[in-house]
């Protein structure tokens, strides 16, 4: 993967073709990428990816066997993680159960040399809190705190200091589905009014999607790709970055043609489809391995059976088309979720508007299924 260019001066997290091995694994291998000062960065990927040795990296509980580490401009190579300009935001929040509210948020000030006067603790702890939106909880203990209260006193406890870089360490996970997604919108909001550097690891795609100006894809200690939610969206640049951001059907097979609007594959079952190529895919090769990318949301129903000029009159444009039974209707509020089972193409998932034909169909139905030609990508197989 390319560096990514920010202007100079303007960057707050610099890896330059940094490595950090365990033994015989590469946890980070030859890692380049700069963060953008005052964004909300996130690392993406599955477990033993490499994000959360990268976050320790940049907070300096672990130090690299090559390459250069840079915040706000200052080489931070061989500084200890106390040095540097960083806090984090640990996934059980480390919150110290015997301390109030008020001691926890305050303890970064109390380590201080020289040590601040006790009214300036106590005031920038106060700040701190009423930031988080929990004023005048200070004498609470820990234990009285509900989740998303605890979350929140670990965040002022680390904004406290002031850091160049919060780092969040799956600060969520532990949270149930609503309070985490009440806790994006808080996070996005007191990073746009803090303005400081957010640096975030997930596993969660939905979360670095909604949260995240920016997003490294990572896959076994490499940068698979590294751009906005958008253009990782809309532009993936293989299968992999495909099937981890969104969701998506997928039809491989041997690429039988290429041209400037795209590819030509033949999957396994004799199906031949076409699809431009990714503005940011990897090239493909005739007679190498593809793959055709399909988003649920841009493939259309029709109850029963329907020609292929039927569908693409509907469409209007050139198209393809597959018939099929629906296995399973999955009600989602403004949206239904469909899979219909096709046979040698295998199962495909479906998204529509709940109205229309998603209340007429139920499972056993057979029906039609058809997209235009420019609503897939063709991508490299990998």
């Amino acid at each position: 993967m390319a560096e990514q260019q920010v202007t100079a001066g303007t960057v707050d997290v610099r890896f330059h073709r940094v490595s950090k091995r365990f033994g015989e694994v590469a946890a980070v291998d030859a890692v380049s990428f700069e963060i953008p000062r005052g964004s909300f960065h996130s690392f993406l990927g599955p477990s033993g990816c490499g994000k959360t040795t990268t976050l320790r990296l940049i907070a300096g509980f672990e130090q690299p066997d090559q390459g250069e580490v840079a915040i706000a401009g200052q080489p931070m190579v061989g500084i200890p993680a106390y040095r540097r300009p960083v806090n984090m935001v640990f996934q059980h929040y480390a919150l110290f159960a015997h301390m109030t509210v008020a001691e926890n948020v305050g303890f970064g000030l109390r380590q201080r040399r020289p040590r601040l006067d006790r009214g300036e603790i106590e005031r920038r702890s106060d700040a701190a809190l009423e930031l988080v939106r929990l004023p005048g909880m200070g004498r609470r203990r820990i234990w009285e705190l509900s989740g998303g209260q605890q979350q929140r006193v670990a965040l002022a406890r680390a904004l406290i200091n002031r850091p160049t870089v919060l780092l969040l360490d799956e600060p969520l996970a532990a949270l149930d589905r609503k309070l985490r997604r009440d806790m994006q919108i808080e996070l996005q909001n007191l990073q746009r009014e803090v303005g400081i550097t957010f640096v975030l690891v997930t596993h969660d795609q939905e979360e670095a999607l909604s949260m995240s100006d920016t997003i490294a894809i990572m896959r076994d200690g490499r940068i698979e790709q590294f751009g906005s939610p958008g253009g990782l969206y809309d532009a993936p640049v293989n299968r992999y970055v495909a099937d981890f951001i969104g969701e998506s059907n997928f039809f491989a097979g041997e690429v039988t043609a290429l041209s400037a609007q795209g590819a030509t594959l033949r999957t396994a079952s004799g199906l031949v489809l076409a699809a431009p190529p990714s503005r940011e895919g990897r090239p493909l090769a005739v007679g190498g391995r593809g793959v055709i990318a399909l988003r649920p949301e841009a493939i259309r129903l029709w109850p029963g059976a329907l020609t292929g000029a039927a569908v693409a009159a509907g469409l209007g444009g050139p198209s393809f088309h597959l018939g099929g039974t629906v296995r399973n209707r999955i009600y989602l509020g403004d949206q239904t979720e469909f899979t219909i089972a096709t046979g040698a193409s295998g199962d495909i998932l479906v998204r529509t508007a709940k109205d229309g034909v998603a209340g007429e169909l139920s499972p056993g139905d057979s029906v039609t299924l058809g997209w235009r030609e420019s609503s897939g990508l063709s991508l490299v197989d990998e």
